[in-house]
């Protein structure tokens, strides 16, 4: 049975509420978790000593937990839309559990993907220790990318929603399994730009707030023939404009 308005809305503004909640942790940072801590690299340059110091001063363990903040607080708003979708195709005492199962293999893609990107960081930290240059070489990769017919290609399978079983293990399992391929596409559509507020030595929090408006935007964008094609995808920032202009004659209308 299809949800009601009002349960696609507590949808909307409860993975709206917990990605806030996501926000304003890393916006505060504790334990600089988001910040690589640099160490001085020796006279002849890169080196064993240097990779392993840089290891204890940035373990593992806190850059996956600071990547995995920042994947769901700046990717929970984009499966808003798969997430409503799931509720419209399952029955009433398996929504929240298929939505759960869905969210998680969304997420473990990214974290996966997250251990390449953090070796990235740590390796470019290291050749290159508080320089803007990998941030402005992976900013031209990502302009590039944004434009490319792959990228148009990922976004457009983004799109897909699989049919879904309705009982038992086969429901788990397409629940599952339309989470990993969201999540693989959205990987491919979006890897460049979340890289790039991660190289930054500063600015990183105002870099993720754009990239994040960027990926939401170019979301809501319609399937397009992948081509090449010089497109920002703002859609987000023209609904914004759009909603404005309706309040605004609506309030000089009142008056």
């Amino acid at each position: 049975m299809k949800p009601s308005k009002w349960i696609r809305y507590s949808i909307s503004i409860t993975i709206l509420a917990v990605s806030a909640v996501f926000w304003i942790i890393l916006l505060f940072d504790p334990g600089g978790i988001m910040t690589v801590k640099h160490c001085h690299v020796t006279l002849k340059g890169p080196s064993r000593a240097s990779l392993q110091m840089i290891l204890q001063m940035n373990p593992i363990s806190d850059l996956m937990i600071g990547w995995t903040l920042m994947v769901l607080a700046m990717m929970l708003p984009k499966l808003i839309a798969p997430v409503q979708y799931i509720y419209e195709c399952s029955f009433k005492s398996r929504r929240f559990w298929s939505a759960l199962l869905f969210i998680f293999g969304y997420t473990a893609v990214w974290i996966v993907m997250g251990f390449f990107i953090n070796a990235v960081i740590v390796g470019l930290n290291l050749l290159l220790p508080n320089s803007y240059i990998p941030a402005i070489g992976i900013g031209i990769i990502a302009v590039i990318w944004q434009f490319s017919p792959i990228k148009q290609k990922c976004l457009n399978r983004g799109h897909d929603h699989v049919t879904l079983a309705a009982f038992g293990s086969e429901a788990d399992r397409d629940a599952l399994m339309f989470g990993i391929m969201h999540g693989i596409w959205c990987v491919g559509a979006g890897w460049a730009l979340m890289l790039f507020p991660m190289l930054l030595p500063s600015g990183h929090n105002l870099a993720m707030l754009a990239v994040t408006f960027i990926m939401i935007s170019e979301h809501m964008e319609h399937p397009r023939l992948p081509v090449w094609r010089f497109s920002f995808r703002l859609k987000l920032l023209r609904v914004i404009f759009a909603q404005a202009r309706i309040n605004l004659k609506t309030t000089l209308n009142i008056n």
